[in-house]
């Protein structure tokens, strides 16, 4: 549909006033929020733009702060703003949309007007699979190696990642599912036709072209240290479940955890050496809510359906560990590196020499023991570090 459609007056009246508020009220504010839920779209935008300095009704807010409103109103242009996403490859969405993904709800009053999205994707769609990938900006190539691990898993998976575009972990899982040819969405603190920051100009191309960037702010609108904060709800509200890489105590990715643990959703975290900075605010929710994960699998786990299990954690199956509990207790009783009688084997297993025999036999027969003059030991590959250490420590004793 092109944009002169989507903006005629009458029906999508609403939908121009709310893309007209997103000139107007900053993302988050709680205040403009209760006005559009009380009063609608349509009636907020004729409010603000008419003659009386004190409209009835948008209360809440001081004198200065309302003059900024009215005239951000005044200058407000939908039908540019729209025109101007549409030649960038984009188009607005807004409660009430088809494509809205009604998660958002969730924040109340402080769920943004509308967004802006440049890519092809259905974002209410791709929002039902959805896991939040997000950390530190100076993070270590440890850090980073894991974030595009589990972001190309997850993408492989048939998962959408979404993060910030931001330097470090964010920009990693990015990549991560690009380079798997998978599904990721960026949410920005600015314009979604701003490259920002500029270093990822190319990065949020290649995330447009393959998946999704999207943002609260209207074409054009550069990013400031408190969007990025409360651009952090909309990537913890629009997920299922949200994944902190690395994270140092006052990270801005954990603002993005906590939120999404408020709002109900799972917040999960890599854990890092107990030694680095970077991860002292992972292992800080790690030791609260948080949930632990080192693989896609472990995140899925937690985030999809029911009966999509992360496989059992074990060890390595040793020959050994296939013995029977008698013959292993044989087996623990010959020491290393020299051979001993039957009596000796039997006072080490706590048994009878007949069944040291019969056990002895069968550990022949496997490869475990060997005949030598009138006693028995272990073969080279028997005398492994779990049979060792047993024998250094009857020896010890």
């Amino acid at each position: 549909m092109s944009a002169d459609a989507r903006v005629d007056p009458g029906p999508d009246r609403a939908f121009l006033a709310r893309a007209a508020l997103t000139r107007v009220l900053e993302p988050g504010d709680e205040h403009g929020g209760r006005w559009l839920r009380e009063f609608g779209a349509e009636e907020v935008m004729r409010r603000l733009t008419a003659e009386d300095p004190r409209p009835a009704g948008l209360d809440g807010v001081g004198p200065q702060r309302l003059a900024g409103y009215r005239r951000r109103a005044a200058l407000a242009d939908p039908r540019r703003d729209l025109a101007s996403v549409a030649g960038a490859g984009g188009r607005f969405v807004c409660p009430g949309s088809p494509e809205w993904p009604t998660q958002l709800d969730d924040l109340g009053d402080a769920r943004p007007v509308g967004l802006w999205l440049r890519g092809t994707p259905n974002l209410r769609t791709w929002a039902l699979r959805s896991v939040a990938v997000v950390g530190a900006r100076a993070c270590t190539p440890y850090g980073a190696h894991m974030a595009q691990t589990l972001a190309a898993g997850l993408t492989e998976r048939g998962w959408v990642v979404v993060s910030g575009a931001a330097y470090g972990i964010d920009a990693a899982a990015h990549r991560g599912a690009l380079g798997a040819g998978g599904a990721t969405a960026a949410v920005l603190a600015c314009g979604v036709d701003v490259a920002y920051p500029r270093g990822h100009a190319a990065l949020l191309d290649g995330i447009a072209r393959q998946g999704l960037v999207l943002g609260e702010l209207p074409p054009g609108s550069h990013p400031t240290a408190s969007r990025f904060v409360l651009r952090n709800r909309v990537i913890a509200a629009l997920t299922r479940g949200t994944v902190v890489v690395e994270a140092a105590h006052r990270s801005g990715s954990l603002v993005t955890a906590r939120r999404a643990q408020r709002l109900g959703r799972l917040t999960m975290g890599v854990p890092g050496p107990a030694t680095s900075g970077l991860s002292t605010g992972v292992h800080e929710l790690l030791r609260g809510e948080a949930a632990l994960v080192t693989d896609p699998a472990e995140i899925i786990e937690l985030v999809g359906e029911m009966g999509e299990l992360a496989p059992e954690r074990r060890g390595p199956v040793l020959p050994r560990d296939l013995l029977g509990r008698e013959c292993a207790r044989v087996l623990e009783a010959l020491p290393a590196g020299r051979p001993v009688d039957l009596d000796e084997i039997a006072l080490a297993a706590g048994t009878g020499t007949d069944e040291v025999i019969g056990r002895l036999y069968e550990l022949h027969s496997l490869g475990f023991v060997e005949r030598q003059g009138d006693g028995w030991r272990l073969t080279r590959p028997a005398a492994g570090p779990g049979v060792q250490s047993a024998a250094a420590r009857r020896g010890a004793r």
